[in-house]
């Protein structure tokens, strides 16, 4: 089903316009509701995620997610030093490529610059900043959205052509599901994942009272710059061992090795009010991040101010610069395969 700039409604999707690049580009959103009364807003812009509200059993709404009201602001966030990200999708390449550039059959390919002398989710022109198309909205039980986007050969300097789908779904058990595939025209690397800044408090709290539970006992090591050096190392006897329930951390940026891929990843809960979510992948790491610039100079959802704990990212991706890393898990998509990834961020109350 091919979704136009229409504006409609059944019983649980609506699909609107939700403002004009500067371009003229008219970016839409789908608004889903599942039976329980959870309802999740995606736009066109970046595939992002601007709105995650769930009911609680005391009759009041949260929305768990950060983001913006306008589609003005998310396009001026992506000018600021240190763009947010909020609720976007990450592509080509998410997390950094040091200095900028890998070797892929023996060629060296050179992508610009946008984090020191790295390459960061995708470069400049990334995906969180291109208008994806909506090929289809599924109504009824599990609503769905799907939207497309065709990255030609070149852009940012990554070679072939590449088409990616994603599918959010929301599903009767409170489940926002999120399946990714991608095939490309020539030999390419791919790293895709979700940047949503989430907060079981509401957006309008910190995450510093919220309780964090990551099962991973190793983390990828890395420079003081953020790229990885190449080694695994061990959580034991560092303030990287959450394998044991803690309070979220002010700051931090680190990817976490998955070993029982489509187990529990991580856990986030709050007891203000007794909202768990928990994050299931298939992908090799989650890369947790909190302390970044979310204390935008723009206008937050519903007026508020964000400040550097309002949201805790569960980013689930290939490691950073693997393209770089012989040991890493492999990057690379040729033609005739097709990358698949699924995320499931599951709520409950407690």
């Amino acid at each position: 089903m091919e979704i136009k700039h229409i504006s409609q409604f059944t019983s649980n999707f609506v699909i609107k316009s939700f403002g004009l690049t500067p371009q003229g580009q008219v970016v839409d959103s789908c608004e889903l509701t599942n039976k329980k009364g959870t309802k999740i807003q995606v736009i066109a812009l970046g595939a992002t995620l601007t709105s995650l509200q769930v009911p609680l059993k005391n009759g009041k709404v949260v929305d768990v997610v950060l983001g913006f009201d306008n589609l003005e602001s998310y396009i001026k966030s992506f000018e600021i030093d240190g763009a947010p990200y909020f609720g976007a999708t990450v592509g080509r390449y998410a997390g950094r490529i040091k200095d900028s550039v890998f070797e892929l059959n023996g060629k060296k390919i050179q992508l610009s610059t946008n984090n020191s002398t790295h390459s960061l989710h995708g470069g400049i022109d990334n995906f969180s900043r291109k208008v994806w198309t909506i090929k289809n909205v599924k109504a009824g039980e599990n609503p769905s959205i799907t939207l497309t986007y065709l990255s030609p050969s070149g852009e940012e300097n990554y070679p072939g052509d590449l088409n990616v789908e994603l599918t959010y779904t929301l599903t009767e058990e409170n489940e926002l599901v999120l399946d990714y595939t991608a095939t490309t025209t020539e030999d390419t690397v791919i790293n895709l994942t979700h940047h949503t800044y989430f907060n079981l408090d509401g957006h309008d709290g910190s995450v510093l009272n919220q309780e964090l539970q990551l099962p991973s006992n190793k983390t990828v090591e890395i420079t003081n710059e953020g790229v990885p050096t190449g080694k695994i190392i061990d959580v034991a006897n560092t303030d990287f061992d959450f394998t044991t329930t803690k309070f979220c951390p002010a700051s931090i940026d680190n990817s976490f090795v998955i070993e029982n891929n489509e187990a529990v990843a991580a856990t986030l809960k709050s007891s203000k009010n007794n909202l768990k979510m928990e994050v299931i992948t298939n992908q090799p790491s989650v890369h947790i991040y909190v302390g970044g610039k979310t204390a935008t100079e723009l206008k937050n959802k519903s007026g508020l101010d964000y400040h550097s704990q309002s949201g805790i990212c569960f980013e689930t991706q290939n490691f950073p610069d693997a393209p770089n890393q012989p040991r890493f898990p492999n990057a690379v998509l040729k033609p005739l395969e097709t990358y698949k990834q699924k995320t499931i961020y599951k709520f409950q109350e407690l």
